[in-house]
């Protein structure tokens, strides 16, 4: 038996490999021994281990980093073109509140954009090689195969709102059934009966989630539901021009509109004035993300606030709770942790 301490075949200090080679695995396994992964049987742990003494393995401090697979580094991961991430004020309060959460921290935070089959496919390789620590996912569809590549890597990641009711990744969502249906018991308590949706991209549950809140209002209040009142929009300026400009084709005397955000609302302004409908008078309308757009507005936009910065500060709490943990939760056997935070109406002038 070879005393503690004693040199490896190498004749300087004994290496993985070599431990690995005594114990009868392969490298991985011995890496997930030493950084105490509950991916291991018994039997095996307890073989590293005699090999680990017996050869006097000491792992240094970049060498088990190397094998922990540490960078501290995160990746924020926005699978969108990059000119939507300047265009909304949505990701930049995200972005605040990420950095400001990880400003505390030794951890260096990675801004990637994936909108795009090629800057996926970059994105997989980068993240195989387990180049990040940990990844924020947001502005995730529904049909994105990058939460599945990330659970498939074992690489920690939290969503920005679940892409559906069975998440199999940690999340951080604001109420948005709550919001919509706060944004919709206003305008009827205001008088309007005729009241309109441009919904976001309905391929995001939140946006699903929002037009499920507007429904349940007018359901409650005894309206029934007029599907021509409801039109998709996909979250951005155009497409609120173009939503509201089919919904008043459709149903020109609407007397309210429920946008599904603070830009999408912007573009239905637009539409509404160059139509001659006067804000609120003729129409009221109201918006979601109660970003500076809406305090700039004329008339300043009545909008639904979610508390954007606090999600992306919940985002890396969950996600630092993950790495320090080493597994990710689905491994862990837990229940997802679906943190959920609650939005709030903030009245202006334009309803």
């Amino acid at each position: 038996m070879v005393g503690h301490g004693a040199r490896g075949r190498s004749g300087g200090r004994p290496t993985l490999e070599e431990v690995a080679a005594r114990a009868g695995v392969g490298r991985g396994t011995v890496s997930r021994v030493i950084n105490g992964s509950p991916r291991v049987s018994d039997a095996t742990r307890a073989a590293v281990e005699a090999a680990v003494a017996e050869l006097g393995y000491v792992p240094n401090t970049a060498a088990r980093a190397l094998a922990a697979n540490r960078t501290d580094a995160i990746a924020l991961v926005v699978p969108e073109p990059e000119t939507r991430f300047f265009a909304e004020p949505y990701f930049s309060d995200m972005l605040k509140g990420v950095g400001s959460e990880l400003s505390d921290t030794e951890m260096q935070l990675l801004l990637i954009f994936a909108g795009s089959d090629r800057e996926r496919r970059r994105l997989a390789q980068y993240l195989a090689a387990h180049r990040v620590d940990g990844v924020l996912l947001v502005s995730v569809h529904a049909d994105d195969p990058l939460p599945d590549m990330l659970s498939q890597l074992e690489i920690p990641a939290v969503i920005s709102g679940p892409r559906s009711a069975a998440e199999s990744l940690a999340s951080v969502d604001s109420d948005n059934y709550g919001g919509a249906r706060s944004a919709v018991e206003h305008l009827l308590s205001r008088g309007r009966r005729r009241i309109a949706h441009i919904t976001g991209r309905l391929d995001v549950y939140g946006a699903q989630r929002r037009v499920d809140g507007y429904r349940a209002a007018l359901r409650d209040a005894g309206h029934a539901e007029d599907e021509q009142l409801i039109e998709a929009g996909d979250f951005t300026e155009e497409g609120g021009r173009r939503a509201m400009a089919e919904l008043l084709r459709r149903r020109p005397d609407l007397d309210a509109v429920f946008a599904g955000s603070d830009v999408t609302a912007a573009g239905a302004r637009q539409v509404l004035r160059e139509a001659g409908r006067s804000i609120p008078d003729d129409v009221a309308l109201v918006g979601y993300d109660d970003s500076a757009i809406a305090r700039h507005m004329e008339p300043p936009l009545t909008s639904v606030r979610q508390p954007i910065e606090e999600m992306g500060r919940a985002m890396i709490d969950l996600l630092l709770a993950e790495i320090a943990d080493r597994r990710p939760a689905a491994s862990r056997g837990l229940d997802r942790q679906q943190v959920v935070l609650a939005t709030e109406l903030v009245e202006r002038a334009s309803s």
